[in-house]
């Protein structure tokens, strides 16, 4: 069995497809991708995840580091409070040294990058548990449909859009990956509504029914952003329409370049931000 490169064999995995081809293929067998064996197609940018289950274990362990460093960073300590909603909840200026958005972060600081670092950031308990299983309940739908590397799209650009729309409705300061898994909800309500037939259809009363659901709880609990809920689901639903799914468009070099950089671009925000948190701390 041949993993990954094997240069003493001339052979590697397509990064198009993953089939084994031979480094000097001028077009891959299988999938038609040209020069499979280019190294800048089998650099970090382009080769990605080695599995699904790890790309969405890895969001939730760095969601996890960022709140427990939210924690570690808060100014009074940590808070025991009986309320199960503020219970073990990062205070304000933790979360604004760790890149926490809004009108208050951009336009008094022009920290604009925070619109990628507030979806790893949590105000509690409750709030990263409840997103976390969300990502898990809807991630694995929209790998398998959109597949991984325009699955890492739609996350991180329905974060950004929906925390942009948050910001030009005057939403001075707010936090969570709520907007990113909404987007993969609106990937998801635009698939099963385009595919149809009775999967499409099944897909799209299932997830409609998440997302009439998140509406309502906005409406019921005070304190939650709609806005960016709003606005990461409108985005998903975009970038559904633009890079398409599977059944119609396999993922080709483009999707895993613009995955690629959407890992980069996040893990060098993540990074920058707790350099400065730690440094202005």
């Amino acid at each position: 069995m041949v993993n990954g490169n094997d240069s003493r064999k001339g052979a590697l995995l397509c990064p198009g497809c993953r089939k084994l081809v031979s480094t000097d293929e001028r077009k891959c067998p299988y999938c038609g991708l040209p020069a499979p064996g280019s190294r800048w197609k089998n650099s970090f940018l382009t080769r990605g995840f080695s599995s699904d289950e790890r790309l969405i274990n890895t969001i939730i362990a760095v969601n996890a580091a960022m709140y427990l460093l939210s924690l570690l960073m808060s100014g009074r300590g940590l808070n025991l409070s009986a309320n199960p909603m503020s219970f073990l909840s990062p205070d304000s200026q933790g979360l604004l040294l760790l890149g926490a958005t809004g009108v208050i972060p951009i336009d008094r600081f022009h920290h604009w990058w925070t619109l990628v670092s507030a979806s790893y950031l949590h105000g509690g308990i409750l709030h990263i548990a409840f997103n976390m299983l969300a990502l898990r309940q809807i991630s694995p739908l929209v790998i398998g449909e959109y597949g991984t590397h325009r699955m890492i799209v739609i996350y991180t650009l329905s974060g950004v859009g929906g925390f942009m729309v948050s910001y030009l409705a005057g939403v001075s300061f707010t936090i969570g990956a709520s907007a990113a898994v909404c987007g993969l909800i609106g990937a998801s309500l635009y698939y099963g509504k385009s595919r149809g037939g009775i999967y499409g259809q099944t897909v799209y009363r299932q997830v409609g029914g998440w997302a009439l659901g998140i509406a309502l709880f906005g409406l019921v609990i005070p304190g939650i952003n709609n806005w960016a809920h709003g606005g990461g689901m409108a985005a998903g639903i975009l970038m559904g329409l633009l890079m398409g799914y599977q059944e119609r468009k396999k993922e080709n070099m483009r999707h895993r370049l613009l995955g690629g950089l959407c890992m980069f671009g996040t893990a060098a925000v993540l990074f920058w931000a707790v350099l400065t948190g730690l440094f202005h701390q």
